[in-house]
């Protein structure tokens, strides 16, 4: 194979540094261990000591190169100190987010404001306080940076008692936008990965429902739920070279759901 045809080299994240917000469990913790695997060095962020440690050590053991970060992500002086503190930054995970699913007649100031709180100015928080840091790198535009805010494929369609939900996840993508036109000419990119409902302990539960499964299931094309690394996969491929065109876009992981 000619040296123009070998690609492979594009999807790594050799000498990159990574933080992963919302890294403890879950989605979060899957794009922690992917790219570290992919080579980057990553700073995994959460607000629970042993479920980061945890997570530490399994990529350490596997010849990673992994960091703890004890912080809440929406106690925004502790998020804009621990980045501060970092060495040096080039990706972000920005992966935080809750949903308290109930009619619209029937949500309360408290939720609303709760969901709000996580899914939007945490977000936005830690995406301010990540960029800063970037800049700092007199390298940056040589060097490029990449934000990745993970979203949901309801930032792209509406759904019953998820009006705040999808109003928060809407509000990422056009966040995400907005942000990628604006930090454009210093080659800092900016996306989203949004992905459907995915298989996982957590949401065990749900579909353990029998009339939310089947709900869930004829919106699926593809006919199954995604996996945890599916979606980790998908965000190594944005953080890394092979997607270095790719800015403002939204990669959407949802088996066909919002192609109907």
């Amino acid at each position: 194979m000619s040296a123009a045809g070998n690609i492979n080299h594009k999807f790594r994240l050799d000498g990159r540094a990574v933080l992963v917000a919302g890294a403890g469990r879950g989605i979060g913790r899957a794009c922690a261990v992917a790219m570290a695997h992919a080579g980057a060095q990553v700073w995994l962020m959460s607000r629970t000591q042993g479920e980061l440690d945890a997570a530490v050590a399994e990529i350490n053991r596997a010849g990673g190169k992994a960091h703890a970060l004890v912080c809440d992500v929406t106690d925004a002086a502790a998020v804009k100190d621990a980045v501060a503190q970092l060495p040096r930054l080039d990706v972000l995970v920005n992966n935080a987010g809750t949903n308290i699913p109930e009619p619209f007649v029937n949500v309360s100031e408290a939720n609303l404001d709760h969901v709000l709180n996580l899914n939007i100015r945490a977000m936005f928080i830690t995406a301010q306080a990540a960029v800063k840091k970037m800049q700092e790198d007199p390298q940056r535009k040589s060097r490029g940076g990449c934000v990745i805010n993970i979203t949901s494929q309801m930032g792209h369609v509406g759904a019953p008692t998820r009006t705040v939900y999808c109003m928060t996840k809407h509000a990422m993508e056009g966040f995400t936008k907005a942000l990628a036109v604006e930090l454009a000419p210093g080659n800092i990119r900016v996306n989203s990965v949004a992905p459907t409902f995915l298989e996982t302990p957590l949401t065990a539960p749900m579909f353990a429902r029998p009339e939310f499964a089947k709900w869930v299931m004829e919106r699926i094309p593809l006919g199954r739920l995604g996996q945890l690394d599916e979606v980790a996969a998908s965000v190594v491929y944005v953080a890394s070279e092979a997607a270095g065109l790719m800015t403002g876009a939204s990669l959407v992981i949802d088996g066909g759901w919002t192609a109907q």
